[in-house]
Protein backbone atom coordinates (compact mmCIF):
# COMPACT_ATOMS: atom_id res chain seq x y z
CA UNK A 1 0.00 0.00 0.00
CA UNK A 2 1.58 3.53 -1.27
CA UNK A 3 2.38 5.77 1.80
CA UNK A 4 1.51 9.02 1.97
CA UNK A 5 3.11 11.74 4.62
CA UNK A 6 1.46 15.42 5.02
CA UNK A 7 4.33 17.49 7.24
CA UNK A 8 2.96 21.21 7.84
CA UNK A 9 3.17 23.97 10.18
CA UNK A 10 0.24 25.81 11.50
CA UNK A 11 0.97 29.27 13.18
CA UNK A 12 -2.24 30.13 14.45
CA UNK A 13 -4.49 27.00 13.46
CA UNK A 14 -5.97 27.62 10.06
CA UNK A 15 -3.13 26.17 8.15
CA UNK A 16 -3.85 23.14 10.51
CA UNK A 17 -7.35 23.07 8.97
CA UNK A 18 -6.06 23.35 5.67
CA UNK A 19 -3.47 20.05 5.89
CA UNK A 20 -6.82 18.39 8.02
CA UNK A 21 -8.56 18.67 4.59
CA UNK A 22 -6.02 17.86 2.20
CA UNK A 23 -5.56 14.46 4.47
CA UNK A 24 -9.69 13.96 4.38
CA UNK A 25 -9.22 13.77 0.20
CA UNK A 26 -6.27 11.91 0.55
CA UNK A 27 -7.48 10.01 2.89
CA UNK A 28 -10.70 9.37 1.12
CA UNK A 29 -8.68 7.52 -2.06
CA UNK A 30 -8.62 3.66 -1.48
CA UNK A 31 -5.40 1.92 -0.90
CA UNK A 32 -3.11 4.97 0.79
CA UNK A 33 -1.80 4.72 4.00
CA UNK A 34 -1.46 8.41 5.35
CA UNK A 35 -0.31 10.38 8.17
CA UNK A 36 0.03 13.57 9.26
CA UNK A 37 3.05 15.35 10.68
CA UNK A 38 2.47 18.56 13.00
CA UNK A 39 5.83 20.10 13.14
CA UNK A 40 6.01 21.69 16.60
CA UNK A 41 6.43 25.94 17.65
CA UNK A 42 9.94 24.71 17.05
CA UNK A 43 9.76 23.53 13.84
CA UNK A 44 10.73 20.33 15.24
CA UNK A 45 9.66 16.23 14.60
CA UNK A 46 10.40 13.54 16.49
CA UNK A 47 12.76 11.33 15.32
CA UNK A 48 10.26 8.72 14.77
CA UNK A 49 8.20 11.04 12.44
CA UNK A 50 11.47 11.73 10.48
CA UNK A 51 11.99 7.54 10.00
CA UNK A 52 8.36 7.68 8.70
CA UNK A 53 8.98 10.58 6.54
CA UNK A 54 11.95 8.66 4.67
CA UNK A 55 9.53 5.66 4.12
CA UNK A 56 6.84 7.27 2.80
CA UNK A 57 6.48 7.05 -1.28
CA UNK A 58 5.31 11.01 -0.93
CA UNK A 59 5.52 13.81 1.14
CA UNK A 60 2.67 16.92 1.19
CA UNK A 61 4.54 20.02 2.61
CA UNK A 62 2.26 22.70 3.94
CA UNK A 63 3.04 26.30 6.09
CA UNK A 64 1.49 29.42 5.90
CA UNK A 65 2.64 32.37 4.07
CA UNK A 66 4.46 34.90 6.39
CA UNK A 67 5.95 37.51 4.61
CA UNK A 68 6.40 36.07 1.29
CA UNK A 69 7.46 32.42 1.97
CA UNK A 70 7.09 29.80 4.02
CA UNK A 71 6.96 29.82 8.03
CA UNK A 72 10.36 29.89 10.10
CA UNK A 73 9.34 26.97 11.71
CA UNK A 74 9.41 25.48 7.78
CA UNK A 75 12.21 26.66 6.46
CA UNK A 76 14.21 25.15 9.75
CA UNK A 77 12.16 21.64 8.63
CA UNK A 78 13.49 22.07 5.72
CA UNK A 79 17.15 22.94 6.30
CA UNK A 80 16.99 19.87 8.89
CA UNK A 81 16.23 17.77 5.52
CA UNK A 82 19.18 18.10 3.89
CA UNK A 83 20.58 14.86 6.46
CA UNK A 84 18.05 13.36 3.48
CA UNK A 85 19.64 15.08 0.46
CA UNK A 86 23.42 13.58 1.36
CA UNK A 87 22.44 10.07 1.23
CA UNK A 88 19.17 10.81 -1.28
CA UNK A 89 16.74 9.25 0.71
CA UNK A 90 13.40 11.24 -0.58
CA UNK A 91 14.69 10.47 -4.23
CA UNK A 92 12.00 9.47 -6.24
CA UNK A 93 9.20 10.66 -4.02
CA UNK A 94 6.14 12.13 -5.09
CA UNK A 95 6.09 15.78 -3.41
CA UNK A 96 3.54 18.89 -3.40
CA UNK A 97 2.61 21.23 -0.95
CA UNK A 98 -0.34 23.98 0.40
CA UNK A 99 -0.24 27.49 1.98
CA UNK A 100 -2.40 29.82 3.34
CA UNK A 101 -2.27 33.50 4.19
CA UNK A 102 -5.02 36.30 5.53
CA UNK A 103 -4.70 38.13 1.97
CA UNK A 104 -6.14 37.00 -1.58
CA UNK A 105 -2.82 36.62 -2.99
CA UNK A 106 -0.08 37.63 0.04
CA UNK A 107 2.79 36.00 -2.31
CA UNK A 108 1.47 32.73 -1.41
CA UNK A 109 2.96 31.18 -4.68
CA UNK A 110 6.63 32.46 -3.23
CA UNK A 111 5.82 29.04 -0.64
CA UNK A 112 4.90 26.89 -3.07
CA UNK A 113 7.48 27.58 -4.81
CA UNK A 114 9.81 27.15 -2.34
CA UNK A 115 8.62 23.56 -1.45
CA UNK A 116 9.12 23.48 -5.34
CA UNK A 117 12.71 24.37 -5.22
CA UNK A 118 12.99 21.74 -1.46
CA UNK A 119 11.68 19.13 -3.78
CA UNK A 120 14.02 19.38 -6.54
CA UNK A 121 16.83 19.35 -4.81
CA UNK A 122 15.81 16.22 -3.11
CA UNK A 123 14.91 14.74 -6.50
CA UNK A 124 11.32 14.12 -5.98
CA UNK A 125 8.20 14.17 -8.54
CA UNK A 126 6.17 17.54 -8.31
CA UNK A 127 2.32 17.05 -8.14
CA UNK A 128 0.30 20.18 -8.81
CA UNK A 129 -3.42 20.99 -8.18
CA UNK A 130 -4.54 19.93 -11.64
CA UNK A 131 -7.78 22.10 -10.94
CA UNK A 132 -8.94 25.07 -13.32
CA UNK A 133 -9.36 28.53 -11.56
CA UNK A 134 -13.18 29.61 -11.14
CA UNK A 135 -12.51 32.70 -13.34
CA UNK A 136 -15.67 33.19 -14.92
CA UNK A 137 -18.05 36.27 -14.33
CA UNK A 138 -20.07 33.45 -12.70
CA UNK A 139 -17.95 32.55 -10.07
CA UNK A 140 -18.33 32.38 -6.54
CA UNK A 141 -15.68 33.12 -3.86
CA UNK A 142 -15.95 29.24 -2.09
CA UNK A 143 -16.08 27.59 -5.65
CA UNK A 144 -13.71 25.08 -5.97
CA UNK A 145 -10.01 26.62 -6.64
CA UNK A 146 -11.61 30.55 -6.82
CA UNK A 147 -7.90 32.05 -5.81
CA UNK A 148 -6.36 30.04 -8.90
CA UNK A 149 -3.32 28.08 -7.86
CA UNK A 150 -2.00 25.47 -10.52
CA UNK A 151 1.18 24.33 -7.93
CA UNK A 152 -0.72 23.53 -5.57
CA UNK A 153 -3.38 24.08 -3.30
CA UNK A 154 -3.80 27.39 -1.73
CA UNK A 155 -6.04 29.07 1.08
CA UNK A 156 -7.38 32.31 2.65
CA UNK A 157 -7.64 33.04 6.27
CA UNK A 158 -8.60 36.81 7.43
CA UNK A 159 -6.21 37.90 9.90
CA UNK A 160 -8.40 38.72 12.29
CA UNK A 161 -10.71 35.07 11.65
CA UNK A 162 -10.43 32.26 14.51
CA UNK A 163 -9.61 28.93 12.94
CA UNK A 164 -13.09 28.20 12.87
CA UNK A 165 -13.76 31.36 10.63
CA UNK A 166 -10.89 29.75 8.50
CA UNK A 167 -10.07 28.84 5.65
CA UNK A 168 -13.11 30.11 4.08
CA UNK A 169 -15.23 26.40 2.71
CA UNK A 170 -14.03 26.55 -0.50
CA UNK A 171 -10.50 26.89 -0.04
CA UNK A 172 -11.04 23.85 2.37
CA UNK A 173 -13.02 22.03 -0.54
CA UNK A 174 -10.17 22.83 -2.79
CA UNK A 175 -7.64 21.44 -0.12
CA UNK A 176 -9.50 18.21 0.19
CA UNK A 177 -9.99 17.98 -4.00
CA UNK A 178 -5.97 18.42 -3.67
CA UNK A 179 -5.80 15.70 -1.29
CA UNK A 180 -7.59 13.67 -3.65
CA UNK A 181 -5.25 14.73 -6.48
CA UNK A 182 -1.99 13.63 -4.80
CA UNK A 183 -3.70 10.38 -3.67
CA UNK A 184 -4.29 9.05 -6.92
CA UNK A 185 -0.68 10.30 -8.33
CA UNK A 186 0.58 8.50 -5.72
CA UNK A 187 -1.59 4.76 -6.71
CA UNK A 188 -0.14 5.45 -10.56
CA UNK A 189 3.15 6.15 -9.62
CA UNK A 190 2.81 3.47 -6.68
CA UNK A 191 0.52 0.65 -8.02
CA UNK A 192 -0.35 -1.25 -5.38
Amino acid sequence: MPKLAIVYHSGYGHTAKLAEAVAAGAASVAGIDLELLALDAQGELSDEAWTQLDGMDGIIFGSPTYMGGASWQFKKFADTSSRRWFGQVWKDKLAAGFTNSASVNGDKHSTLHYFITLAMQHGMLWVGSGMLPSNSKAAQRNDINWLGSYAGAIAQSPSDASPDEGPLPGDLATGHQFGIRVANALLRWHPA
